[in-house]
């Protein structure tokens, strides 16, 4: 980046706070005691709460003391607050948001999901240098879309200290999506530990060091009079034997997060007001750190009516799965004089987040009954299609050093007939590390279509993909929940070519060194990026090898998720892939340039699951 777009002028308090007027920020607010776009009120169609779209936008970064569920804690703030404040933008101008940095250490802003210049992407060591400490950096860029977005640090663990706010950019022209009110719900994690800390005990080869929801005689036995003592010895000793833990479901628990919806964690209750007879919009988004979280409002039903900032037709549902990174669009039209309950449980159920949705300040309502935990099965293994009905004889003495493997590497293992496992000896699998379970899960050659090129043919669901399931711990049976396959465009993708090539890339890691990658190998061992040739379609298929949910990230591109819908696939930036699970997505190389890529669980993309994709 060239150095004529940083201004090195650092800014006082006072400047700060004077700063934070002229943004239409409360001196309340420029103080830290609450999001100063929170406002229970939400927005209509006449009046914003936030930065407004303007000419320019000025964003002032620091570390402060402010209280974080009673208790003071020292987050970075953007303007005086934490979250972050809402940044409102209109397609089809162009944005000018000058970002000071009064840190003591390097920062930046990385514009979630937006398509725009490389240079103003805001990822260091790509293609811009990082803002440097008292230094003012200029992003400008004409702005091309609409919807909801996000925005955060893209330097260090940052964004686990509360640099992330919302973005939303209203249409150029009125959009089909009707609504009389909006509220913006950000979820985010927060700790009060050091996150160099929560790094370095994840790396402390001490199993699930905050993990305290592991199994009990008590479940050993429960799973005895469900399934029988053979299976359940036999999945527990495959288990112990990989020194693994099926309940291995969040790196990061709700033993050292505290989750916040809006900044306010589940005992201040903040709440989202609406009038009678008036149809809301809910702006979803998942900017925690590492939570995958289940969001519904108990009594009412939510219509989805977009993923990550595109438009999708209506979906009804009950309840929805938000990875890491993700956002939806939901409108409710509550009917009634009567308080209702937002509640977004983390996917491991060590703890929640919650807002009330109701008439009137000061309301409440029935916090919903909690799940259990649930425990991973053989899907993770990349085992879903397998019939395990005569598996229970197999020995599985040599499997004792498969502990913490890393599955980056079993490749060979693709030809595999699963057909005659019953009663298999696996005593010569001690050198599984590596082992790449992409291919074990029922994904039988006639299952692909194949297109005149060779190649599966675009917007098929494809073989191995588990997009009618929303993943672990979710009963489809006991309320509507939205999954990947529901997901339909309202309008083709103009580029309608089939792909001229495909990219397979797995997602690999070793739990017990907590070593994350791609390939097999992390960041810091490849020796050059990913290449796209400029303005070809290709189809990239992720493959995860690991027993660990990743929500995949690719700048500057739309990724449309093959899930089954024809020409009406959805547009996502982020896709969320379930252990085991195969996942294919079309992109049209039409963003010259470098583009991080990376998982967006933040402590797996620092421990190497992160590469650059070249576009040229």
């Amino acid at each position: 980046m060239a150095r004529s777009s940083i201004i090195s002028h650092p800014l006082s308090r006072r400047q700060v706070l004077k700063g934070g007027a002229a943004l239409g920020i409360g001196s309340a607010a420029a103080m830290g005691l609450t999001p100063a776009w929170a406002n229970p009120w939400g927005r209509t169609n006449v009046y914003a709460q936030g930065v407004e779209e303007g000419p320019e936008v000025s964003l002032a970064i620091r570390r402060e003391s402010l209280p974080i569920d009673g208790q003071e804690a020292q987050p970075i703030t953007i303007n005086g607050t934490s979250p972050a404040p809402l940044i409102r933008l209109k397609e089809g101008q162009d944005a000018v948001l000058r970002v000071t940095n009064l840190l003591d250490e390097p920062t930046s802003i990385h514009w979630h999901g937006l398509i725009l210049p490389p240079e103003m992407d805001g990822v260091p060591g790509v293609s811009f240098a990082g803002i440097a400490p008292g230094e003012t950096f200029t992003y400008r860029f004409p702005v091309r879309q609409n919807g909801t977005y996000w925005y955060h640090s893209h330097s260090g663990l940052q964004e686990q200290l509360g640099h992330a706010g919302p973005l939303i950019i209203d249409a150029a022209e009125r959009e089909p999506i009707r609504y009389d009110r909006e509220h913006v719900l950000l979820l985010t994690d927060w700790t009060f530990e050091d996150p160099m800390s929560v790094f370095r005990n994840l790396k402390s080869m001490i199993d699930g060091y905050y993990n305290f929801q592991e199994r009990t005689i008590a479940d050993f036995f429960a799973d005895v009079r469900e399934k029988g003592f053979s299976q359940t010895a036999e999945m527990r000793g495959m288990w112990a034997k990989m020194r693994m833990s099926s309940r291995d479901i969040a790196d990061v628990t709700g033993s050292t997060y505290t989750y916040l919806l809006n900044g306010h964690s589940p005992q201040e209750n903040w709440n989202a007001l609406f009038k009678a007879g008036e149809r809301v919009r809910l702006r979803v988004i998942n900017g925690s750190a590492m939570s995958y979280f289940d969001v519904r409002i108990p009594g009412l039903k939510m219509t989805v009516v977009a993923a990550d900032g595109q438009p999708v037709q209506p979906v009804p549902v009950d309840e929805f799965r938000i990875g890491v990174a993700e956002t939806y669009d939901v409108l409710v039209s509550p009917e009634d004089d009567r308080a209702y309950t937002i509640f977004a449980e983390a996917m491991d159920r060590s703890g929640y987040a919650r807002a009330t949705l109701a008439p009137r300040e000061g309301m409440q309502a029935e916090i919903p009954k909690r799940r259990q935990i649930a425990d991973r099965g053989m899907e993770a293994m990349g085992m879903g299609g397998m019939d395990h009905s005569n598996m229970a004889g197999m020995d599985h003495s040599g499997m004792s050093n498969m502990s913490g493997m890393d599955h980056s590497g079993m490749s060979n293992m693709s030809g595999m007939d699963h057909s005659s496992m019953a009663g298999m000896d696996h005593s010569g699998m001690s050198n599984m590390q590596g082992m790449d379970h992409s291919t074990m899960g029922g994904m039988a050659a006639e299952q692909a279509k194949i297109g005149a090129n060779g190649l599966l043919l675009a917007g098929e669901a494809q073989p191995g993909s588990r997009y009618d399931q929303a993943g672990i711990g979710i009963d489809p049976d006991e309320r509507r929940i939205l999954v990947y396959r529901d997901l339909k465009a309202i309008t083709p993708w103009p580029d309608r070519r089939e792909p001229g090539r495909e990219l397979e890339l797995h997602l690999t890691g070793n739990m017990q060194r907590y070593i994350w990658s791609f390939d097999g190998k992390k960041f810091s061992e490849v020796t050059g990026p990913i290449h796209f040739v400029k303005d070809e379609r290709l189809r990239l298929i992720l493959i995860n090898d690991t027993m660990m949910e990743h929500p995949i990230h690719l700048h500057g591109m739309w990724m449309e998720l093959e899930n089954g819908q024809g020409e009406l696939i959805p547009r996502k930036h982020t896709l969320n892939v379930k252990p085991g699970e195969r996942v294919s997505a079309l992109i049209t190389a039409d963003a010259e340039g470098s583009w991080a890529f990376h998982c967006h669980l933040l402590y797996h993309m620092d421990a190497g699951m992160f590469r650059v994709v070249q576009v040229s």
